[in-house]
Parts: C-alpha cells; sequence; structure tokens
C-alpha cells in the first residue's frame, strides 16, 4: 500500500469518528484537506472516486448505481439541492445520497478542498456549485 493510500484511508477513518451525523460533510472534507487531499473528483453511476492528494492520486471504485445500459436523467438543478438538504439533514445514508444525486441528473461532482466548494455536473453540461463552510477539527 503506497503512503498516499495509507494517509488517505487513516483520514477517512478518523473523519467518520468525529462525523456529526447532520451537517458532517465539512468535518469529513476538513480532515481530508488536513491530510494534504486537494481534490476528490466523482463520477456517477460508475462511484469512481479520485483523490487528488499531496502524496499522489488515488482511485477508490466503489459499487456502481447501475450495470448495463441506460438513460442519464435530466438535470434537473431543483431536485439536487433538495437531495443535499435532506443529505446535510442527515436524512440519507452515503449511497442514498448517490442515488438521488443520480436520478436528478448528477453524472459527476468536483470537491475541491482548498476552496471549499463542491460542484454538481450534469451530462450536457450544467452545473451547479455550491459552498460548504469552513469548519474548526482538533487532529
Amino acid at each position: 500500500m503506497s503512503k498516499a493510500v495509507e494517509k488517505l484511508m487513516e483520514a477517512q477513518k478518523f473523519a467518520m469518528s468525529i462525523r456529526p451525523k447532520v451537517g458532517g460533510f465539512p468535518y469529513l472534507a476538513e480532515v481530508l484537506r488536513s491530510a494534504g487531499v486537494t481534490r476528490n473528483l466523482w463520477q456517477l453511476p460508475s462511484c469512481q472516486s479520485v483523490y487528488l492528494t499531496k502524496e499522489g492520486p488515488v482511485v477508490f471504485q466503489g459499487t456502481p448505481l447501475l450495470t448495463g445500459s441506460s438513460d442519464i436523467p435530466k438535470f434537473d438543478r431543483e431536485a439536487l439541492i433538495r437531495v443535499l438538504r435532506i443529505d446535510q439533514a442527515g436524512q440519507s445514508t452515503f449511497p442514498e445520497f448517490l442515488k438521488a444525486s443520480w436520478a436528478s441528473g448528477v453524472v459527476s461532482y468536483d470537491v475541491d478542498l482548498e476552496n471549499r466548494k463542491v460542484t454538481y455536473f450534469g451530462a450536457l453540461g450544467e452545473s451547479y456549485i455550491e459552498d460548504y463552510p469552513a469548519v474548526e477539527v482538533r487532529l
């Protein structure tokens, strides 16, 4: 296991141990940022996640949301915002968040940990950007 993978896994484990159920994403993001992660790039529906870290890039291949061919849902900004608010309120699991994001037309998203913003993309170039708050984490 490379130093990049090891450091990322340790940061994720720590972040999950301190992350509050409601409004927890900024805590996860801050722990990752502190561990040297600068970006996290997600592809849906494959659930492939690329972490750009100061130790080198790391890929995580999650369980795909579907197999075979499928139409891509139309990008629906309002539906995506509802999905985000449900997740931020602690009323969904991460797999539920990914499925609901896909259903709202998200094909990828880019978490910019240095500038604390997430950009969600549709298949036809649509996008929605949301900033997230800075939080203090004791490492």
